[in-house]
């Protein structure tokens, strides 16, 4: 019993001294672990992924990527303290991208052949890139930490302490090693946010927003298709297993554009190159 009261002190301390802001939606969440060991972990992953997966040579498909990725850095601003941004495409025929603490992008090759405008894929790699900046994995982290009672891991990742047990709690929460190329397990509520703040940030970076909408329902498209092919579903199958329905979330980006595409109108000049003498 005193062992279960302790438990539960220490993580409502932890709860009370772990509050995190989402500096663009303006939610607040439980945070435990400290930036710095997020960073530490997102490089380390990411040297990892670099070593394991097949790093495209294909100069036009890295020259796009990096392109659209560093107009997004640029709108990200100082919304993501200490990143060093790095974009990286590799060679998967899986519909998808990733982003890690620190700046760390990933795209995969499929994911460029459905994303054909620059705007859709802008909003792909902004959503991803959202869900660091809301600190989605670092919140399942927490959330685990506190359910389980778990004060003594919960303060060696406050302390920015790396060892295998932090790592693997690390990978579990980002996707990790083991599910390289596969969607990060947020929730629904999670992705909800993270589309919000992948418009918001296409917008600013000059970007239509409205593509995010053309997008999903291409992969909608390509869900059916798999469906009925079979041997294919599993390329995309992680990538709806804990996102909202199709319909809902077409019709809540629909909804949000009102408010994201006056952004992009007063955006769009600051990236569009100047015209010839």
């Amino acid at each position: 019993m005193q062992r279960l009261i302790l438990s539960l002190l220490v993580s409502a301390t932890l709860a009370l001294a772990g509050c995190y802001t989402n500096p663009v939606t303006g939610r607040t969440s439980l945070v435990l672990l400290s930036q710095g060991a997020e960073l530490t972990l997102g490089a380390q992953s990411f040297a990892e992924i670099s070593q394991k997966e097949k790093v495209s040579k294909d100069s036009r498909l890295n020259a796009r990527v990096n392109r659209i990725g560093q107009r997004i850095a640029q709108a990200v601003g100082n919304e993501l303290p200490g990143a060093k941004w790095e974009f990286v495409v590799f060679e998967s025929p899986d519909l998808n991208a990733f982003a890690l603490p620190g700046g760390k992008v990933g795209v995969y090759t499929g994911l460029l052949q459905l994303a054909e405008s620059d705007a859709e894929l802008a909003t792909v790699m902004g959503h991803e890139i959202g869900h660091v900046i809301a600190r989605h994995g670092a919140e399942r982290m927490s959330e685990g930490m506190v359910i389980s009672g778990l004060g003594e891991i919960a303060g060696q990742v406050v302390e920015t302490k790396t060892d295998a047990r932090n790592r693997q709690m690390f990978d579990l929460a980002y996707g990790g090693i083991a599910t390289v190329g596969r969607v990060l397990p947020h929730s629904r509520s999670n992705e909800s946010e993270a589309d919000r703040m992948g418009a918001i940030y296409a917008a600013r970076a000059g970007y239509d927003p409205r593509a995010a909408i053309s997008f999903w329902q291409k992969m909608v498209a390509q869900k059916k298709a798999a469906d009925s092919a079979g041997s294919s579903a599993g390329r995309i199958g992680a990538l709806f297993s804990t996102h909202p329905a199709d319909e809902k979330r077409i019709a809540d980006l629909r909804a949000l554009m009102p408010q994201v595409v006056p952004i992009y109108d007063a955006n769009r000049g600051r990236f569009q190159a100047p015209a010839a003498p």
